[in-house]
């Protein structure tokens, strides 16, 4: 005969949870990722840049490596949405260094005297403001605003400016041109840094309103519970 324990509710369905979003769940909890770790590498490979930098005074050197190290920011983002391994803590792995890799790097170059102060300055600015306002965003409780194309299309233009400015103060044979190409780029990504900066604007504010919608349903739901 057969009895309640064994007879399923509701066709089975009942306190169990879609495999799918279990699977992409656990996914976007997980920590060691490939994009994860390339984004750490990144970041322990700073102080080597400084080295390069300030140590051996081999500024062609310490323009590659940067260059490098900000190229693979597109690395880890393509592998990342590919392959499924898009993380919560990528998310905030991956735009930690890159605010890292621009202090440390530009904050390097000027101190270098290698580019333009009011171009390095105008860059750190910005990056400093909105660093400052994801932390407050975050704070009041309101959601991760993610990064936009325009931020990103603007970090891989100065990213590439700021070695090239430092190639065209080292001994290299095409230094001057070198000095012509950052600009090409540089004064572009300037531009796109400062549209994302504006994008970002009603992006955080809404970021803020849904956190604060979150917060108010889970106190409704508790409050029903």
């Amino acid at each position: 005969m057969e009895t309640n324990e064994s007879r399923p509710v509701d066709g089975g369905q009942t306190n169990q949870a879609n495999p799918g979003e279990q699977l992409t769940t656990a996914a976007q909890n997980r920590i060691l990722t490939i994009p994860n770790v390339i984004s750490l590498v990144r970041l322990m490979c700073l102080p080597f840049f400084l080295v390069l930098l300030f140590g051996k005074e081999n500024r062609a050197a310490a323009a590659w490596l940067l260059a490098g190290l900000g190229a693979t920011d597109w690395v880890d983002g393509y592998i990342a949405r590919h392959f499924n391994q898009v993380s919560e803590v990528g998310k905030i792995l991956d735009p930690v260094a890159d605010r890292l890799l621009f202090f440390v790097g530009i904050g390097g170059i000027l101190v270098d005297q290698s580019a333009p102060l009011w171009f390095g300055l105008m860059v750190l600015v910005r990056e400093a403001v909105v660093g400052v306002t994801t932390v407050v965003i975050g704070i009041l409780g309101g959601r991760r605003v993610d990064v936009t194309w325009w931020g990103k299309a603007a970090t891989f233009c100065l990213m590439a400016a700021f070695p090239l400015f430092l190639i065209s103060e080292s001994t290299v044979g095409w230094a001057d041109q070198a000095h012509v190409i950052a600009w090409v780029v540089g004064i572009p990504g300037l531009v796109l840094s400062y549209v994302a900066w504006a994008l970002y604007v009603p992006l955080g504010w809404t970021a803020l309103k849904a956190g604060r919608a979150d917060r108010g349903a889970a106190r409704q739901e508790a409050s029903i519970s």
